[in-house]
């Protein structure tokens, strides 16, 4: 019970981390969806090479011209990227991983791919038990009407068919429509 109850410590300061982190690098500061992705990207690619001394290729792309997006959306599209990002580095044991930012007419679409070792089918249909990434990305997705798809091919080397998240908004309900100061929570 001990362990456990350590074990369920350790994971609520690695989620306190997580969150200010994510308080730091989120787009409410930093207005700006690719920049701030790209910041947890290159902080992981850090902070992950370092505890495991293997480094990771990590690169950002963004297609069409990059909208104004409603600020409060752009944050929970924030935090599904950075989640999917996170588990990336972290479980995937991935060589490269790869964002794409699609800016197009009728939605936005964000891609998230790496050629890391796949997650299991039953994982990925359930979740891990005590881990809520996946669960967490899916909530927050039906929350703001988006569209959540995750493919994956499980293997048990580190050549495996990777895994790829995408996430889907329609424009109309994502991109701003007005030009404005974003929305203040003070």
């Amino acid at each position: 019970m001990l362990e456990a109850a350590l074990e369920d410590a350790a994971q609520a300061v690695t989620q306190a981390r997580e969150a200010v982190q994510d308080l730091r690098t989120s787009t409410t500061v930093t207005n700006d969806l690719a920049k701030a992705i790209e910041a947890i990207g290159e902080q992981l690619a850090i902070d992950e090479g370092a505890a495991n001394g293997e480094a990771t290729d990590f690169s950002i792309e963004v297609e069409g011209t990059p909208r104004d997006l409603h600020p409060i959306l752009r944050d929970d599209i924030y935090r599904i990227v950075a989640e999917a990002v996170r588990n990336a580095f972290r479980h995937a044991r991935a060589r490269r991983i790869e964002v794409e930012i699609i800016y197009e007419a009728k939605q936005l679409r964000v891609r998230v791919r790496d050629n890391g070792i796949g997650i299991d089918a039953s994982v990925l249909k359930q979740g891990r038990p005590g881990h809520f990434g996946l669960a967490g990305m899916r909530e927050r997705a039906t929350r703001i009407g988006a569209r959540l798809e995750v493919w994956s091919e499980a293997s048990s080397s580190t050549s495996g068919g990777g895994t790829e998240v995408e996430l889907i908004i329609a424009a109309s309900m994502v991109y701003r429509k007005h030009p404005g100061p974003p929305f203040s929570s003070v």
